[in-house]
């Protein structure tokens, strides 16, 4: 299997990451610009949040499917379609001349992205030996949250500047070129078996995972950790193009910069896991990121720059213990398990878009205190009830083992 500090590690691990950049960038690429949206189309922020939840959402609703084809197919060749298709459902874009038309385009670039996140972590999963994968996980969802930074710049500040066609041409061309080197880079798989005509096996996997409690709890913590990152953000944005700050949508989008904390804390959280409790880590994460929506309460830039890196850095670090928990968990159909969490993850992050936008404009970023409040409270809930659940089993184990001895 590919160990850490060989040439095939390198590879891989540089081309997944690569492969994870370019489908975040092609995923957030909308959000800075749902205020010039909004007034292009003459729209409500939450219709246009459309823009960003069709994404999001069709990505999730097709994760398993790819991911059940995964099983059929093979990781690798998933990925490189979901790749390629990116730069033809991008142009396609530019035909829509109606919010209702680029909005179905925005969902069929989601189902495009879904393939490559559907697989890419089960891939190393099988692929990498234990310490490799933790330490490529990390590496991964870090490329995730530099995907989403520059995405996001990109968008906001092309769009303002060029305009969104524009801007969408370029992340065509810039996919293609990516995509041709994922190809070049990334290894056959190894210790892939293919289950042909086993619909069925795939359809028990799902309920399976889903009734393994342990798994379920952590794929809850996510799509609420989700959520509240992203949709903090996409209020914030809304905050700061409205008086009294009135900021261009360039710079307003420097914001997203604030994701960088979260890249670091991503590579910080394998470290974590392998000297602490993911579940502990996981509450840290929560808590940091809680801090930084109340620190960006204040009426000032710096304060609210500041909470930005808090939620980023809290969110991501919780993001990516949940994501490796779930894939270690899982001891069949890795694939179809990942592919679950990230259904939770995004279908969170849609869903979770319209509850927070909705705050905003009834109760401004008081209204999103005390709506993000519920939700973190809810993940408190579920990491204390994911404790007691891992903490029965070990207790289990300890006593069946001292009942083997015995024997």
């Amino acid at each position: 299997m590919i160990e850490i500090k060989t040439s095939a590690y390198r590879r891989a691990s540089f081309a997944l990451a690569l492969g994870s950049f370019i489908v975040f960038c092609n995923l957030y690429l909308f959000q800075p610009m749902l205020p010039l949206m909004a007034d292009k189309f003459n729209a409500s922020a939450i219709q246009v949040n459309w823009l960003l939840a069709a994404g999001t959402l069709t990505l999730a609703l097709t994760l398993v499917p790819w991911a059940v084809g995964s099983e059929i197919i093979g990781r690798r060749k998933v990925m490189m379609l979901s790749l390629f298709l990116l730069p033809f459902v991008g142009m396609a874009m530019l035909l829509a001349d109606s919010l209702l038309m680029l909005t179905l385009a925005r969902g069929a670039m989601g189902i495009s992205l879904a393939g490559f996140a559907a697989v890419a972590v089960a891939y190393m999963a099988e692929e990498f030996t234990p310490k490799a994968l933790m330490l490529a996980v990390g590496g991964y969802i870090s490329a995730n949250s530099l995907g989403g930074i520059t995405g996001r710049l990109y968008g906001g500040f092309v769009t303002e500047y060029w305009g969104w066609e524009v801007a969408v041409i370029g992340m065509a061309i810039f996919s293609l070129l990516g995509a041709l080197a994922v190809n070049r880079l990334l290894p056959e798989q190894q210790y892939f078996t293919p289950q042909k005509g086993k619909l069925r096996t795939h359809n028990r996997s799902v309920i399976g995972h889903l009734r393994q409690r342990e798994l379920w709890l952590a794929m809850l913590i996510g799509g609420l950790n989700f959520a509240l990152f992203v949709n903090l953000y996409t209020v914030m944005g809304f905050r700061l193009v409205a008086p009294p700050y009135s900021l261009p949508i360039s710079l307003a989008s420097m914001i997203f910069l604030c994701y960088l904390s979260g890249t670091i804390t991503a590579k910080l959280s394998g470290r974590w896991s392998q000297a602490y409790s993911p579940i502990s880590g996981m509450v840290l994460g929560t808590t940091v990121s809680a801090v930084g929506m109340w620190i960006a309460a204040y009426d000032s830039l710096y304060a609210m720059l500041i909470g930005l890196l808090f939620i980023s850095s809290g969110a991501f670090f919780t993001h990516s213990l949940a994501y490796a928990w779930v894939s270690q968990k899982a001891k069949t159909a890795k694939a179809t398990a990942t592919a679950l969490y990230l259904v939770h993850y995004y279908v969170g992050g849609s869903v979770g878009g319209f509850y927070l936008i909705a705050c905003w404009q009834y109760g401004a970023w008081h209204g999103v205190l005390a709506g993000g409040m519920v939700l973190y409270g809810l993940i408190y809930l579920l990491c204390w009830h994911l404790h007691c659940r891992a903490q029965s089993k070990e207790d289990t184990a300890a006593v069946l083992k001292g009942t083997h001895t015995a024997v």
